[in-house]
This record gives structure tokens, C-alpha cells and sequence, in this order.
């Protein structure tokens, strides 16, 4: 039993910490002022609103790793779905959404 648990102690500690090493990790302030957490979910990354009137709703999607992600953004006013891609560096995280990768658009959130 002790080997048992001493086992899925190693196996925990490896992926929180695979997570954890990941700079998209945290809680970020959005261009609009609001608080975005981003964390692990599934086998990459979900955005989720904590903050502003649309708190508790998940908007993102991402997979990736070492800084750069891509996966799927929502606008939570029009509820639209959009291509994306985020770029972390330091305390900043570089977003572009497009829509048919033709008409895209940027925003920049720093760190908390």
C-alpha cells in the first residue's frame, strides 16, 4: 500500500509540476480590465472570466507549450467563437483571434 501511494505521490507531483513550468499558467488582467485565469484542463489549457459581468464563463481553449499556444477564443458580449493564438513572454501574453485568417484582432494582458 505505502509503495502504492508513495507511486501516485510521484505521478501527481510530475504533471502538476509539467503544468505548473507552462508560462500560460496564472491569472492575467485582460485589455477590458477584467481577471482571466488560465489553467489546466483536459489535455491543454482553458481561460476562464473571474472577474466582470461575465465571471464563471470559460472563453478559451489552448494547447501548447513553452510560450506558445493556439486553440480557440470566444467573445463573451457576442458569444463568438474565433482561431487564436497566445504568445507568452515574461508578464505579458500576446492573443490574436481571426476569423478565417483573414480579419484578426490583438489584445495584450499582463500578469497579476
Amino acid at each position: 500500500m505505502k509503495r502504492i501511494l508513495a507511486a501516485f505521490v510521484i505521478v501527481a507531483t510530475t504533471v502538476g509540476s509539467t503544468y505548473a513550468a507552462e508560462p500560460i499558467v496564472g491569472n492575467w488582467k485582460t485589455e477590458a480590465g477584467t481577471t482571466a485565469e488560465i489553467g489546466p484542463c483536459g489535455g491543454g489549457y482553458c481561460i476562464t472570466l473571474k472577474t466582470g459581468k461575465h465571471a464563471g464563463e470559460q472563453i478559451g481553449t489552448f494547447s501548447g507549450k513553452g510560450g506558445n499556444y493556439a486553440g480557440k477564443i470566444t467573445d463573451p458580449d457576442d458569444k463568438k467563437t474565433y482561431d487564436g493564438v497566445m504568445t507568452v513572454s515574461g508578464d505579458t501574453v500576446k492573443m490574436k483571434g481571426c476569423v478565417m485568417k483573414l480579419f484578426c484582432q490583438s489584445q495584450t494582458w499582463t500578469r497579476l
